[in-house]
């Protein structure tokens, strides 16, 4: 094998197999596969916005094969450039969803090499492209967030580390509605207009990778200024989003490399 530096996906399968009843860590390897940047070997170089990825058959499913480093792709191939498509796990299973093909991830190359079935795939697509349930209710009152567990404030912190330029700020707080419903809720502050579902699903997603019902935390978007923002400012646990990176700096963005625009999922041929 190649060696190249552990991967958080490789501490992730550590996690999984060391313990099959664990359905938490295997939520945690799901969460880390699809905010990774997978390299898909293909069988020719990108055409528009065609791909045609490399696949094998195993089990009776077609697989196609991703890797978590270049590296590991190129080791895999036996030569050091290789035709390939670089996109999130998260455009992978979203891009395979419904077509009954699985993921082989690392074969041959990493501790962490498995086959993620067409099922599993379909699943994490689904569990990602779920739209959390809108709901209106005058709130009356905001206080400091109790209660809640770690494990969902430090899924939060790792999602909210990942949506850098979306919003200013967020705030945790506990909130009581009109009617005396008490919750908590996830109040983003100064958010660019368009980000709203964007935000609002990675806290479902959050939520959900971290084995929690999604109902338990609401999500809001506060103008700076507004007198609910301050209120929840007062009290709240902040998180602050990341600033950034310069236009023209590409390096290291999920799904940029030649031939392929993120802003458009490729097609398989």
């Amino acid at each position: 094998m190649t060696e190249v530096d552990t991967t958080e996906i490789d501490l992730a399968h550590a996690a999984m197999v060391a313990d099959d009843a664990d359905d938490l860590a295997r939520l945690r390897f799901y969460e880390r596969l699809a905010e990774s940047e997978l390299f898909m070997l293909l069988e020719a170089e990108v055409e528009g916005d065609q791909i045609s990825p490399a696949m094998f058959e195993a089990e009776d499913q077609q697989f196609v094969l991703i890797f978590d480093r270049e590296a590991r792709m190129s080791e895999f191939y036996g030569k050091a450039i290789a035709p390939y498509a670089a996109l999130s796990g998260r455009g992978m299973a979203q891009m395979l969803e419904g077509q009954r093909i699985g993921m082989a991830l690392n074969m041959g190359v990493a501790p962490s090499a498995m086959l993620v079935s067409a099922d599993a795939v379909d699943w994490l697509a689904q569990t990602l492209g779920s739209d959390p349930e809108e709901v209106d209710g005058q709130i009356t009152q905001v206080s400091a967030p109790t209660g809640l567990p770690d494990i969902l404030l430090e899924a939060l912190d790792r999602k909210l580390a990942t949506a850098a330029g979306l919003a200013v700020e967020a705030y945790l707080c506990g909130v009581t509605y009109e009617g005396g419903a008490r919750g908590h809720m996830l109040a983003f502050v100064g958010t660019i207009e368009g980000a709203e579902g964007a935000l609002t699903a990675a806290v479902n997603e959050a939520l959900v990778f971290s084995g929690i019902e999604a109902g338990m935390l609401d999500v809001a978007h506060l103008a700076g200024g507004d007198p609910v923002s301050e209120r929840v400012a007062k009290v709240g646990l902040r998180f602050d989003l990341p600033t950034p990176q310069m236009p023209g700096s590409s390096n290291g963005q999920p799904g940029v490399n030649p031939g392929m625009d993120p802003t458009k999922p490729p097609k398989l041929h």
